[in-house]
């Protein structure tokens, strides 16, 4: 089985952002980058498939030569190979096609991506792939999108996944609830906890990764269809008011005429 996992390259939430350009780009500097979360749960569930049945994991990041650090960390996890698109991910629309053009190409039969990205701003839970920056156009690797351009079924969020012959059984988050599905291979799967727990890369994985292959290629086409126009920063949080408790009614008039939240 050929499963293709992919992979973002996101800021830590420890990191702090600030941007550039009149606030229309990430400024870099000091920002340490990471795996998105989502992904490394369905980087978790592709590897516990292939040491399963048999395969092969290879892993796709659509950015430039800044994301292979990234990528040699997902190789040192376990996956096989990867697969670098040479592209400043610009937007949705585009990192999309460039997905749905290598899943074409590589017949893959199986597509895990992650539920969503954590990001700073953006589309969340849309399906919808990372853009600029990994900053804007966020919810997961677009498994909505992906799926559309391939022509297959697409199931998100995913919390369980099993693969029997060219079936999987799969568990999916409903509002309320869960819904179980049977999908015929191939199709595509955005993932989020408890499908697989985190894997941590050991030293001989980290010195593996070294040589395992990254095979760098042009994107398809530079089409795009959004911009971003700026990025903001949250407010500052403001001051906490200590209201003693003997003296509710206070409390009760500061959350009407100065919260207006009742």
């Amino acid at each position: 089985m050929k499963i293709l996992v992919c992979i973002t390259h996101v800021p830590d939430t420890t990191s702090k952002i600030s941007f550039t350009d009149n606030n229309t780009k990430l400024n870099k500097a000091g920002v340490q980058y990471i795996i998105g979360p989502y992904d490394d749960y369905a980087l978790a569930r592709a590897i516990e498939l292939k040491e399963a049945s048999g395969g092969t994991v290879t892993v796709l990041n659509v950015g430039e030569a800044d994301t292979e650090p990234t990528i040699r960390k997902a190789l040192a996890i376990g996956a096989d190979d990867a697969i670098r698109i040479n592209a400043y991910p610009e937007d949705a629309y585009f990192v999309a096609t460039q997905i749905a053009e290598v899943a074409r190409t590589n017949t893959y039969d199986l597509i895990l991506k992650g539920r969503e990205s954590i990001q700073l701003h953006g589309c969340q839970d849309h399906g919808q792939v990372v853009g600029r920056d990994s900053l804007a156009f966020t919810g997961g690797q677009g498994h909505g999108l992906g799926g559309e351009l391939l022509g297959s079924p697409s199931v998100s969020p995913v919390m369980q996944v099993d693969i029997t012959g060219g079936l999987a059984k799969i568990t999916r988050e409903i509002e309320g609830g869960k819904e179980y599905l049977e999908v015929k291979l191939p199709f595509v799967a955005g993932c989020q906890e408890p499908i697989a727990e985190w894997k941590i890369p050991n030293m001989r994985g980290i010195m593996s990764a070294r040589t395992k292959p990254l095979q760098v290629v042009n994107p398809t086409s530079n089409e795009t269809v959004t911009t971003v126009a700026q990025f903001e920063l949250p407010p500052p949080k403001g001051t906490v008011k200590m209201i003693p408790a003997e003296r509710a009614e206070e409390l009760i008039t500061l959350l009407r005429n100065e919260a207006k939240v009742i």
